[in-house]
Formats: C-alpha cells, structure tokens, sequence
C-alpha cells in the first residue's frame, strides 16, 4: 500500500456472529457474563477515548510518560528495518511517539495496527497518514490472535510488537501466559514485544480509575446493552442497569459488572430468545488484573520469553516491558 492511498482496512475478524455467540452463551448461563472484547464497537472506541482523558484513569497518563521518557532509548535498540505492529491499536495516540521516533531512526516505516473495530481503524489510519506522508499503514481488523498470523503473511523482517494500554490484564492470568506463548512461537529471534501492564497498587486508586466520579466509565460498560439492543434487536433499558466495580484484592483485579436494577425481561430478537434479570443480578462484564514486578517476570517466564529491559513511570504506577524469546 503506498502512502497516499486511502486507508483499505482489511476485515479479518469474526463479525456478528461471534458477538450474536458471545452473548447468547453468557446471558443463558447460569452467572451471566459478557465479553469485554465486545466494548470496542464505533461508540464504545469513542467513550474509551474520553475515559483515558479523565483524571482518575492514571493508566493512559503513566504509559504515555513511560513512551515520551524512553522512546529514543527503545528505538535505538533496533536496526534499520523494522516494522512496527500493534494489537489493539484503537486510535494510536500513544503509538504516534513510537512512530515519530522510528521515522527519525530508520527514515521510512511499516506499521501494521490491529484491532476489532473496522472504524476507529479506518478513522487512525488516515489521521496517521495525513500526519506522517513516510509511513506504510497496513491496518487490519481483527483480534489478536488471527490479526497476528494475518500479519507475518504481509510483512517481512523484525518485528516490535507492541501491546499497549494494559490489555493483558483483560486474561485471567493462566490465559495471560498462554496468549504470550502462542505470540512467542510467531516471533523469531529478532523480534520483540513491548508490553504495558498496570501495576498492583491501592484498593482507592483502581477503583476509582474504573469508576469515575463523571460516570464516563459507567457508559462506557453499559454501551454493550445498548450494542446488543444495535446490532441484535434487543429490548434493553441500559437505565435499569448500573455500573459497579471493584477491586479484588486477593485475586488482584478489578471486577466490572452490570447490575439490574429491578426484575425485568430482556428480549433479543436475532437471537429468538428473551432474558429474565431478578433484581440485583450480575453482569460480569470485565476482570483487569494488576501484577507485581516478579509476577511480571514470572509471566514472562510462563510465556516463553524473557524481559529484556523494563520502564516505570515516574510515580511507579505502571510498567513498560521489552520481552524477547527465551531460545
């Protein structure tokens, strides 16, 4: 693709099919759950955009200090030649400081950015290339796992994977360490994974970055009642549910949910189904887990791979980690 075409996303994800599958599974079940994977529609990119504004979400503000501190320090590790890829790249903001210093490093760039929702793809990849007229924008919607075979298919040489915004912390941790060990046996010696993970830290703090006194947070989670009210005909009232998180310090994550807040029946057209919520009953909507320095290293570890440098923000709140295979 040259850099003054308009950006062609090509469409390698599940479509409505998995989501339709995804949410007759989890609300027929005995504890009724839906996958956080399913925020990431046109709206929900939007709200998760004005969520890494606010001033409790400290996650954005920390991984961003972490790029702007260190980006000439991880760039220079690398030899001409590399191509930058990312998974869940959402609108790139944070990447742009990647980019730029790549730009510098190497003149020209390859960036192939991944992600779940065709349209905030679409919407980065031509900001991206307006912006910077050296860089080959190769965007694929996608999630992870098949974005990421998808990729190697198009692009040649090292790679700097990137994985931004603490996403792992969406994995229950065994799930983590198999998800790193399956990215380890697509990367060759060259290549490397620049990883952010959120830091276990007070019970105040993460529960206050996961429910914002403005309530952005709370639409944000409740954007999937009213996808599925979009995209599979149903009869959702997203103002008879309310927003709760918690952090579970034991298992060390925070736990989303969405409660009913009445007896109520829910019907889901495309799905020939309808959905009876008592009061008070749960949505599991997202885990986010919070690791420690050595649980770092021992997911590392689990994975595969090893750390080869690691970078903190000013405030120790979040980590940055260069992960290389092991072999």
């Amino acid at each position: 693709m040259s850099s003054d075409d308009t950006a062609e996303v090509i469409a390698a994800a599940p479509g409505l099919n998995g989501f339709a599958a995804d949410v007759k599974t989890g609300l027929t079940g005995a504890t009724k759950r839906l996958s956080c994977r399913f925020f990431y529609d046109g709206h929900g990119s939007k709200i998760f955009e004005e969520i890494c504004a606010l001033p409790e979400y400290y996650l954005a503000r920390a991984e961003q200090e972490i790029l702007e501190d260190y980006a000439c320090d991880i760039v220079g590790r690398f030899s001409i030649g590399l191509t930058l890829l990312e998974l869940g790249s959402g609108s790139a903001t944070k990447t742009r400081v990647l980019i730029e210093a790549l730009l510098a490093h190497q003149g020209h760039l390859q960036f192939v950015p991944i992600d779940i929702s065709p349209t905030i793809l679409r919407q980065s990849s031509d900001d991206l290339r307006d912006r910077y007229p050296k860089l080959e924008i190769h965007p694929v919607a996608a999630e992870y796992r098949e974005g990421l075979a998808r990729a190697h298919q198009m692009v040649s040489g090292p790679l700097l994977i990137l994985w931004l915004g603490s996403n792992i912390g969406n994995f229950e941790r065994e799930e983590a360490a198999n998800f790193l060990r399956a990215l380890c046996q697509c990367m060759s010696k060259d290549d490397r994974l620049l990883i952010g993970i959120d830091l276990r830290k007070d019970k105040t703090v993460l529960e206050a970055a996961y429910d914002d006194a403005d309530g952005v947070t709370a639409r944000f989670n409740l954007n999937i009642l009213n996808r599925i009210n979009r995209d599979l005909g149903g009869t959702f009232n997203a103002k008879s549910f309310r927003h709760e998180a918690i952090y579970n310090e034991e298992l060390g994550r925070v736990e989303m949910y969405l409660v009913s807040d009445a007896d109520q029946n829910v019907h889901i057209s495309d799905l020939g189904c309808t959905v009876s919520f008592e009061q008070e009953e749960e949505i599991h909507t997202e885990n986010s887990y919070k690791y420690s320095l050595a649980e770092i290293d021992q997911l590392a570890q689990c994975g595969g791979l090893c750390i080869e440098d690691q970078w903190l923000d000013r405030r120790y709140r979040f980590s940055l980690n260069l992960f290389a295979t092991a072999d």
